[in-house]
């Protein structure tokens, strides 16, 4: 027989919670409904936010550029020494193959000496250490014997250093990809911050941009007179030659650069070889610390870390490759922390 027992009602505890929870959402919805969207930045801070990313993909680019050179260096040392060993085995075979003809040549006249049969099935190193085997030698097999100790010795040597160098190569490596993502990230960041802006604001941007490169270049015309040295004036020269170049992490000429890449570009075409990354070019030369010394093609670090550089170019103006979304151009050193000028 069907039940007619009446569905029993929810106790009033359940009823409050059930009404007081609804009422919240209807006044989150509320809430959600009324709220402001987030304030969009300001064409003006979104550049200083980018410039600030900018900077910061520089530092890495930097590093990037060092771990490179390192890496290449490596790469040149590991193959200096692999080809070392190479020759190395080669002399080493041959050693072994003129003390087997004197172990022949003593078979044949009734003999292998005991001394040599021992030397031949042994380590030498620890033959030789027997001082006693060395009085049943004649003086030719003992100076054999000692070259071969010898150039074993060089071998495990030069064997050991390429095992260290090929480590070093490995963890520079690893910071090389370190370094790539770290600029890739800054750069991925500061391309999304742009893309909040209208198209009308990045063309603003781009017009304040060239207005600015134009005064500098303007100013640079007005100044423009001696330089530090012949060599310092064909640096020079070859920078002007690319203005309007693309920024492009990790590259050095000639058709596109980041800072230090062009300054080590430019003193090339001159004939001067300095090194790769502005931390070091830092060190190249003779530091200048008053801007008022500066003379045209000289280098112009800046910023406490030191990772950005330029030529001077002439009254107060620099004359470098700024970041990427830029191209090679003058620009007023104020415009950046100045360190200090080292003359080549």
């Amino acid at each position: 027989m069907a039940s007619h027992r009446r569905p029993k009602q929810p106790s009033r505890a359940r009823v409050t919670v059930l009404t007081t929870a609804a009422a919240a959402a209807v006044v989150l919805s509320a809430n959600a409904a009324n709220a402001a969207p987030s304030e969009k930045l300001s064409k003006g801070e979104v550049k200083a936010k980018v410039d600030k990313l900018y900077e910061e993909a520089e530092q890495a680019t930097e590093k990037l550029d060092g771990a490179k050179e390192k890496q290449q260096k490596l790469q040149k040392e590991i193959s200096t020494i692999q080809d070392n060993v190479a020759r190395g085995q080669e002399d080493l075979n041959k050693l072994r193959d003129g003390l087997g003809s004197m172990a022949t040549a003593q078979y044949r006249s009734g003999g292998i000496d005991p001394s040599v049969q021992l030397f031949l099935s042994s380590d030498p190193d620890d033959y030789l250490d027997k001082a006693s085997t060395l009085d049943q030698l004649s003086s030719q097999q003992v100076e054999a014997l000692k070259k071969i100790q010898d150039k074993q010795r060089e071998l495990a040597q030069e064997r050991a250093e390429a095992t260290d160098k090929l480590k070093d190569l490995s963890a520079t490596r690893t910071e090389l990809a370190k370094q790539k993502s770290a600029v890739q990230s800054k750069l991925a960041d500061a391309q999304k911050l742009l893309n909040t802006l209208t198209a009308k604001e990045k063309a603003a941007l781009d017009a304040e941009q060239a207005q600015a490169a134009s005064r500098a270049s303007s100013r640079v015309d007005l100044g423009n007179t001696g330089s530090a040295s012949s060599r310092a004036a064909a640096a020079f020269a070859a920078a002007q030659s690319v203005i309007g170049s693309p920024y492009v992490y990790g590259a050095s000429g000639p058709s596109s650069f980041d800072c230090s890449g062009l300054t080590s570009w430019a003193y090339a075409q001159a004939g001067v070889t300095i090194p790769r990354t502005s931390e070091a070019q830092a060190n190249a030369g003779t530091r200048i610390y008053s801007q008022s010394d500066l003379k045209v093609g000289d280098l112009v670090i800046f910023y406490g870390d030191y990772h950005h550089v330029g030529l001077y170019a002439g009254n107060g103006q620099v004359l470098h490759a700024p970041h990427t979304g830029a191209v090679v151009r003058y620009e007023a050193i104020s415009n950046m922390t100045f360190e200090f000028g080292v003359r080549i």
